[in-house]
């Protein structure tokens, strides 16, 4: 991988390079937000690793801009802000993960080869398909044997999970995490809520339920 590290702290964006490459990867350090971006514009990367607060241009407007140029290079924020309304705000800049500091390196590995894998797959894939339920990302519509299905925007985002995920088993806390984008008590009920207006709106009416239950687990979606 090709990552453009943007880190205003000399010796941590050092050592966090060495630790990439010992893995093979091939990094770019940029010390503040404005050569930071001037190098996203510069050069195609694979990850950019964003440090929130940066000198010149901070690390959440770095990312409005570029995700506003149309740039969707995946992007993990760092920063010791690890409050909720903190992680929530750098999400909806345009981030796709956040870690807080201090962090352990194997984490931020994961991380970033899950972004990595996460951008793969985005550029590609455009339609989902499972059994006779489609989906188009692009035109943001749902679709079962032909007849078009109103989803809101969460019942959306969560469909699209669970068929990227389809005959998987699917937890409540990978949900939350990954749909809600943030952390909720794992015991609220908001799923549930959810998946149930999901299923009354793709399963009502047709011969063969597809969301499926799983007990002690979660749910699962299923041709």
């Amino acid at each position: 991988m090709n990552i453009l590290i943007i880190e205003d702290d000399i010796p941590a964006a050092e050592a966090m390079a060495r630790g990439l490459m010992d893995g093979g990867h091939a990094c770019v350090h940029a010390p503040d937000g404005e050569s930071g971006l001037a190098t996203a514009r510069a050069q195609d990367f694979d990850v950019i690793i964003v440090d929130r607060m940066l000198p010149k241009i901070l690390g959440i407007d770095l990312v409005e801009t570029l995700r506003r140029e149309g740039d969707q290079t995946p992007v993990l924020f760092l920063s010791a802000l690890g409050e909720i309304h903190d992680r929530v705000s750098g999400l909806k800049a345009g981030g796709d993960d956040y870690l807080v500091k201090p962090y352990a390196f194997a984490e931020l590995i994961a991380r970033v080869e899950a972004l990595s894998r996460r951008g793969d797959m985005g550029s590609v894939v455009t339609q989902l398909k499972v059994g006779d339920l489609e989906m188009d990302l692009i035109g943001r519509t749902v679709q079962r044997q032909g007849q078009e299905i109103d989803l809101q925007h969460r019942e959306f985002q969560l469909l699209e999970f669970m068929m990227r995920h389809a005959g998987q088993a699917v937890t409540r806390t990978m949900l939350l995490e990954k749909v809600w984008a943030y952390h909720f008590d794992p015991q609220t009920n908001v799923i549930d809520v959810h998946v149930s207006r999901l299923r009354s709106k793709i399963d009502k009416g047709f011969e063969r339920p597809m969301l499926q239950t799983v007990r002690g687990a979660g749910y699962r979606l299923d041709a």
